[in-house]
């Protein structure tokens, strides 16, 4: 009778199953939640919304990448605290508010209502410096777009908005259960490293008044 080698067949297969099932999965691009290759970023493509009077502009995977091997850069979320708090936030990143929760409600615009730092550029010169290659974050890319185009007018000229943002553009797509979710791209959803630790040099602890 004709013997087979069932042992090492059985040995092989199941060798392969634990190399596949070992395998890191790539970050996903900008402007994709599917790894689908995503087309090199276009600056003219940008919404007006996000865009900045010094015209530099980076993705979260391509932020992240770039800090990874140069973490002299400097990477500042200037969400709320809340929503670096609750939501999450980059590790390195440096929480400064370009404006506060009011805890008010427009009907007009069906969205809180929000009210400016007044302390703001006073809080990012005391900690970043115009010669600091800055990337700056919101959820979006549109409260960031705004604090790019306030440290340029001070000064400083290496100030990158993330246009994506921590939680990235909504779907839009009416027969998703997804649909009006901010899963589109976004430091969150691109597979880079985020966390609700907090590091109290990090956050936004305001002295006391």
């Amino acid at each position: 009778m004709k013997k087979t080698c069932l042992p090492l067949i059985c040995l092989l297969s199941v060798a392969l199953v634990f190399i596949g099932c070992s395998t890191t999965p790539s970050p996903l691009p900008f402007g994709t939640i599917t790894g689908a290759p995503a087309p090199a970023l276009d600056a003219s493509e940008i919404p007006k919304s996000k865009q900045t009077t010094l015209g530099l502009y980076i993705t979260s995977v391509e932020a992240f990448e770039k800090w990874r091997l140069d973490p002299q850069i400097r990477i500042l979320d200037c969400r709320t605290p809340e929503e670096y708090v609750f939501v999450g936030h980059a590790s390195m990143a440096l929480n400064i508010p370009k404006q506060f929760m009011t805890y008010e409600y427009s009907a007009d615009d069906k969205e809180p209502v929000m009210r400016d730092n007044p302390d703001f550029m006073r809080e990012v010169t005391a900690k970043l410096k115009p010669s600091d290659t800055i990337y700056v974050m919101c959820r979006s890319g549109g409260r960031s777009a705004k604090t790019v185009n306030m440290l340029a007018a001070v000064g400083y000229t290496k100030v990158y908005n993330i246009v994506d943002g921590f939680e990235g553009d909504k779907i839009k797509d009416e027969g998703s259960y997804f649909n009006g979710k901010r899963m589109r791209n976004g430091w969150k959803n691109s597979g880079v490293p985020w966390t609700y630790a907090l590091d109290p040099d990090l956050m936004y602890l305001p002295e006391s008044k």
